[in-house]
């Protein structure tokens, strides 16, 4: 509930600075991040923090922006939208500032922008689209696995050989097969462990 304590650094004058570790960890994208920061919940919806330690949208953003930049003492050279400064910046989905809270997960970026030149376009601006570059490092699971929360399951997902992969298991298990969060959300009583569980146990990584 209390961890990490944004709100009271800011409050002492603690200089923060948001972003993700991008790696195994995290996601490269900023709206999962700012999605949690904002509401105090995770992807899945569930309540972590009071009321009293999220943030604003506008600091959210700001953090993000102009703290960062602040931490990489390159304040006067980005972080702003401002004549001076380079031209980065990005075309959103949908507006951060007035979307329902559980929207801001889903927001992303139509065009982005790097210094000037157009790294990235999809929806009615793929015509401006350059071609797409590695991902690095090459052992990021989005290589193989999109790093973006998804309300539904992605169609690929579902196709022959993605279970495994999908729930991080070594096999199917013999009560459930790979179908884990059904289990879980059935209306079975799990006091009942026979009817539960299965005569032979549960090998279901998620139980």
């Amino acid at each position: 509930r209390h961890t990490p304590p944004v709100q009271k650094m800011l409050e002492t004058g603690v200089p923060v600075g948001l972003g993700t570790d991008a790696t195994r960890v995290a996601s490269y994208n900023p709206w999962t991040a700012l999605y949690w920061l904002v509401s105090g919940r995770t992807v899945g919806g569930m309540q972590m923090y009071d009321v009293n330690a999220r943030l604003d949208r506008e600091t959210a953003l700001m953090l993000w922006t102009q703290g960062s930049a602040w931490f990489s003492s390159e304040q006067n050279k980005k972080g702003r939208l401002q004549v001076g400064l380079l031209a980065d910046l990005a075309v959103l989905s949908k507006d951060f500032f007035s979307v329902p809270e559980e929207e801001i997960k889903g927001i992303e970026s139509v065009l982005t922008v790097v210094d000037g030149n157009i790294v990235y376009a999809a929806g009615s601006f793929s015509a401006d689209a350059p071609p797409a570059i590695p991902v690095l490092p090459e052992w990021s699971p989005v290589v193989n696995v999109p790093g973006h929360y998804r309300s539904a399951p992605p169609v690929a997902q579902s196709r022959a050989g993605m279970m495994p992969a999908v729930h991080h298991c070594s096999g199917p298990c013999g009560v459930h097969r790979h179908s884990h969060e059904i289990a879980r959300g059935s209306s079975v009583p799990v006091a009942e462990d026979n009817a539960f569980w299965g005569a032979l146990g549960c090998s279901c990584f998620a139980f």
